[in-house]
């Protein structure tokens, strides 16, 4: 009998389902919600009836019957850290969704549709490989002072379905392969996925690492203290900076990488610098998680959103291609990454795991 996974991803502007029949997609739908549609919720978890009910009229819509499902798979939210993999949905973790105990994001919201469709439809809920994936190895924690560490907090959901299908495609097991994966979207994480784990990782959420679109990257730190003691700027205002209108956001006015290749192209010499220099960053942080695994890498996987940029793709070759052979698995694929982990869980029990409060 074919497994029929339900996977929900919500976003912060659109919630998106789809439905996969033993990996095979047989819909795919994102249901978009306006700011005046969401401006009555104050909190991320009173949007909860709001967005349930939107996905069982896009299901209703299609006629889908609930009745094929095997599983809901939700994506996974802001929990405490975790290592990577599949995990039930249990009272423990929507109680730290619900009350928003390490932080607001849409994505609390996939544990708890999914669970509350599971129940109704007779089927278990999970989420997978959610962005508080930590999985640092200690060396890779240490910050240079003992009031600081660093956090893993990036792309796990794509980077880790990126990194088993390499291993799939080349017929190795993902806990034998030592690949760098790139992520490359309105953020950008570099990790180092060595024999299954990501053993270091930019922390991407707050800006570290390689600029972006919207992210500022690595600061000058003196620089950034002189500025938060300045009086300019409030804290809000300066994490606003960093994560939001930092990037291309601050460097050309736009967060459309399209936008910055097409003033590349048309001679603007302003947009090349940055355009390089972008590249020249991720080439940077590729080459040093390299050396961190002593040089030896089975590939390099570029992905997300950017990876469609052929030109970004070639420059990046030409800077690391040395070091190990590239792969490009453009698109973020987050529904497909949901739908493979409902898979594993249904297809072996025993790698699903429990979370603890």
């Amino acid at each position: 009998m074919p497994f029929t996974v339900l996977v929900i991803n919500p976003g912060s502007t659109s919630t998106k389902i789809g439905a996969f029949e033993d990996g095979r997609e047989l819909f795919t739908e994102s249901v978009c919600h306006s700011a005046e549609e969401l401006a009555p919720f104050h909190t991320i978890a009173s949007q909860f009836a709001f967005r349930e009910r939107h996905i069982r009229d896009a299901l209703a819509a299609r006629g889908f019957d609930a009745k094929r499902l095997s599983a809901v798979v939700g994506r996974g939210g802001l929990l405490k850290p975790i290592p990577g993999g599949v995990y039930r949905v249990n009272d423990a973790m929507t109680a730290t969704m619900r009350e928003a105990r390490f932080g607001e994001h849409a994505s609390n919201l996939g544990a708890l549709i999914a669970e509350a469709l599971g129940k109704e439809f007779g089927v278990p809920s999970f989420i997978a490989d959610p962005v508080v994936v930590d999985e640092l190895e200690p060396v890779a924690r240490v910050a240079g002072h003992k009031d600081f560490s660093r956090l893993s907090i990036f792309h796990a959901l794509n980077q880790k379905a990126c990194a088993r299908r390499w291993a799939r495609e080349n017929g190795k097991a993902y806990e034998d392969s030592d690949l760098v994966v790139v992520h490359m979207g309105g953020g950008v994480s570099v990790g180092l996925h060595r024999k299954g784990r990501v053993v270091d990782v930019n922390q991407a959420l707050n800006g570290e690492g390689p600029f972006s679109p919207e992210r500022s990257g690595t600061l000058p730190a003196g620089e950034l203290v002189k500025l938060c003691f300045s009086g300019r700027k409030t804290e809000k205002e300066v994490l606003k900076m960093i994560t939001g209108q930092g990037g291309f956001v601050s460097l050309l006015g736009t967060n459309d990488m399209r936008e910055v290749e097409r003033r590349h192209k048309a001679g603007d010499a302003e947009a090349t610098l940055y355009y390089e220099a972008f590249i020249y960053n991720v080439a940077k942080a590729v080459g040093a998680l390299a050396a961190a695994n002593s040089g030896k890498l089975d590939a390099i996987i570029l992905t997300g959103g950017i990876a469609y940029g052929k030109d970004v793709v070639e420059g990046l070759a030409a800077r690391c291609g040395w070091i190990a052979p590239i792969v490009v698995y453009p698109g973020e694929g987050e529904l497909e990454a949901l739908a493979a982990a409902g898979m594993r869980a249904l297809s072996d029990p025993s790698c699903v795991m429990e979370y603890s409060a």
